[in-house]
């Protein structure tokens, strides 16, 4: 494997951090493999669509596409530390969200026996547009590691702080398969996990050892034909469809959620979709119960025409039984408990849809 100054010889980035061996990679380079985000080695800023269908989708998108929910770098070292230098146009700041998750990184161990958190790289409360922070070990040796960006936030560039002799090669890969991707909103995105490493997207990945691709958009998950085309022609193993929060009436959510699922069809005609309606109802349960009927329809009708890779989801048992009642922040988004539970349902049918498959 390379020496850092076989990767990038020329790499001085100004850093308040006082290591004295510390230099400075830029994820973008090889052997760091960047997961989740559209063209990151190519595009000048992380963002999660191409520019045609961020700033083409609604207002929210604009913003949101941005962000950089899902995204990840995994790389191995033998680097006593690892620092992070991230780089920023603006630390956002919500009163219902730390900013661990929104704004934050966390850092996992990857073995073969698979991954365990071992730092969060937490914002400073001053942060404005960007911020450094380092994990220290106990020993010099091998390891792998996956960093998860922020859920919540915009990121220009980040550049990984190691020792300046540390060996830096490629971390570990998921399985050979294609990535699962997720639509919907703010708890799509991760909102309001704790650091980002609790989404439960991020949870799955790590139990299943699997890719994926989050778009989740706060308050602007619509379903609107031009992102719905492009979702279609993504690679994919699995389409999960948390589309349910953002349709802005139960009569819109009807006029568009079949369609989705049909635009996805027309080029993935047996990947398993799996359809979930919206997990809080603890409020506004008339209105869920008639969400979840237009979400029970689409299933139903799809099950009909002869799809038999289709599952459906009902969002009311992800919390239901014991602590129920803590498993949000705010009587929606969901705290680290609720985000803990989705996945375990989210995961056992991911699983069935993946062991029944038919072709």
């Amino acid at each position: 494997m390379p020496t850092p100054h076989e990767v990038d010889r020329n790499m001085i980035v100004p850093t308040t951090l006082t290591e004295t061996d510390l230099r400075f990679h830029d994820v973008r380079s090889a052997p760091f493999a960047i997961y989740g985000l559209y063209h990151p080695q190519t595009e000048p800023v992380f963002k999660r669509l191409p520019d045609e269908i961020g700033l083409n989708t609604n207002h929210g998108v604009k913003t949101l596409y941005l962000h950089t929910a899902g995204g990840r770098v995994r790389f191995s070292t033998d680097s006593a530390y690892v620092a992070i230098k991230a780089m920023m146009p603006y630390v956002d700041r919500m009163d219902h969200m730390p900013l661990s998750s929104s704004a934050g990184f966390d850092l996992y161990l990857d073995t073969d026996e698979g991954s365990r958190f071992v730092h969060a790289f937490r914002v400073p409360n001053a942060a404005q547009d960007g911020y450094e922070s380092i994990a220290r070990f106990p020993d010099r040796k091998m390891r792998s590691f996956t960093i998860n960006f922020p859920s919540y936030n915009a990121l220009n560039a980040l550049y990984i702080g190691l020792q300046e002799d540390a060996v830096l090669g490629e971390g570990h890969h998921y399985r050979d398969k294609l990535p699962i991707v997720y639509y919907g909103s703010s708890i799509t995105q991760g909102g309001c996990c704790s650091r980002p490493g609790l989404s439960y997207q991020n949870i799955i990945a790590r139990r299943l050892d699997y890719d994926y691709i989050n778009l989740g958009f706060s308050g602007s998950g619509r379903a609107e034909e031009t992102i719905a085309r492009y979702m279609a022609t993504l690679p994919m193993s699995v389409f999960v469809c948390d589309y349910d929060h953002n349709a802005p009436t139960t009569e819109y959510l009807a006029e568009t959620h079949y369609r989705l699922y049909s635009i996805i069809r027309e080029i993935n005609p047996t990947v398993p979709y799996i359809m979930i309606s919206r997990p809080d109802f603890l409020l506004h349960y008339d209105d869920c119960v008639a969400r979840r009927a237009v979400i029970l329809d689409s299933y139903a009708r799809a099950l009909a025409e002869g799809d038999k890779n289709v599952y459906f989801i009902d969002g009311q048992s992800f919390f239901r039984g014991r602590d129920e009642d803590s498993c949000t922040v705010d009587g929606c988004h969901p705290n680290d408990l609720g985000f803990h539970k989705m996945a375990d349902h989210i995961e056992r049918v991911i699983v069935w849809a993946l062991e029944n498959h038919t072709t």
